[in-house]
């Protein structure tokens, strides 16, 4: 399986976004943080109105009666709130925009409250998201500060911005993996120094594959918090994950609890992940290996609670193919799934698929 998430940020992110160290990225989150202000308000007290002399631009004004600059991915929010798509009023000048706005929120909609996120730094403040009232806002500062706390500054530590086919090379923001907006940020480190020696990699040859993770999140609503855990064979230029296998996910929604479940689900598996060694990977595979499964109705049987029947049929095709033998362990099961996930459309349905694969493993006694 290939992994293209990092290679998505890398192909679409501008230079502004890109980040060339865990503390350089710090450095921004915090800053972000340091000059911004979440607060709760009535529907019933923000009203639209456009800037004098722009035909399309609209600002907001809050109790204080101040206006301020509406982000785009706000004014999108905003326009949810008020019952309206965002992209026709995006269309339609400012005036009627605003009016539409303002008919949803206070007139055709009941009243409710409005968590908004307010930035200011030197500039004109602007609105930075327009979230239901118990939103649970995870700052960036603290994922990065937790990620630098275990990984160092992503550049000189085992686990730092991937290399080139395998081979270290100079963090530029043309080839880096960290990055983040006002809307959302996404990291990807890898230890490629420490790999971890698999005497069956493919067709019966010995290779070894690398440790990697995922992390991503929004402060303001466009994503959910989560990690992603992962081996692989190596990263090309355009950042794609070759040969990633074991794919494992953490997802926490942004509700009320979301701090909270950042602290008993995220944090102890970025510590767990940190301090493992790969003499411990290495045995989970060893062990993986040697669960056998059973004969060949033991296999179907096992699949079938876990896939369909046209799944299994292919599941097991797919590991012949690449192996030449049926699956008889615990381990050709989970390579069979991530063979046959291969050749899957659509990116949500191979994860799905991964995730199983990674359930597979963690039977291993």
């Amino acid at each position: 399986m290939n992994l293209y998430q990092a290679s998505h940020q890398w192909a679409s992110r501008p230079a502004d976004q890109r980040f060339t160290s865990l503390t350089e990225l710090h450095d921004h989150a915090v800053s972000i943080r340091e000059h911004s202000h979440a607060k709760c308000v009535s529907s019933r007290a923000i009203a639209a109105q456009p800037v004098d002399g722009d035909y399309k631009a609209l600002q907001v004004v809050g109790p204080n009666g101040a206006p301020v600059n509406v982000s785009n991915w706000a004014f999108g929010q905003l326009a949810a709130r008020a019952g309206a798509p965002a992209g026709y009023l995006r269309d339609l000048p400012a005036p009627v925009a605003a009016d539409c706005l303002n008919y949803g929120l206070q007139v055709a909609r009941d009243v409710s409250d409005i968590g908004i996120l307010l930035y200011k730094n030197g500039g004109e403040p602007e609105l930075r998201a327009a979230t239901g009232p118990n939103y649970g806002r995870i700052w960036n500062s603290v994922i990065t500060g937790a990620l630098i706390q275990r990984f160092g500054d992503g550049v000189t530590g085992d686990f730092r911005v991937p290399g080139e086919f395998g081979k270290a090379v100079t963090v530029t923001k043309d080839n880096t993996t960290l990055y983040a907006s006002d809307r959302d940020m996404f990291v990807f480190l890898a230890d490629e120094q420490h790999r971890i020696e698999i005497p069956n990699r493919r067709d019966g040859q010995p290779g070894s594959m690398a440790r990697g993770f995922f992390v991503w999140n929004s402060e303001v609503g466009s994503a959910t918090l989560g990690i992603s855990t992962f081996l692989f064979d190596y990263v090309c230029c355009n950042r794609i994950v070759w040969g990633a296998s074991d794919y494992n996910e953490v997802k926490i929604r942004h509700t009320s609890g979301a701090p909270d479940r950042w602290l008993e689900d995220v944090v102890p598996a970025i510590r767990s992940y940190a301090n493992s060694s790969t003499g411990s990977i290495t045995k989970a595979i060893e062990d993986a290996r040697a669960a056998k499964i059973g004969d060949h109705d033991a296999v179907n049987a096992f699949l079938a609670k876990r896939f369909t029947r046209s799944q299994v049929g292919a599941i097991q095709a797919a590991h012949k193919n690449d192996e030449g033998r049926p699956i008889e362990t615990l381990w050709d099961a989970a390579t069979g799934i991530t063979a046959y996930a291969r050749g899957i459309q659509y990116q949500d349905d191979r994860v799905k698929l991964e995730r199983e694969a990674g359930r597979v493993l963690d039977m291993v006694a």
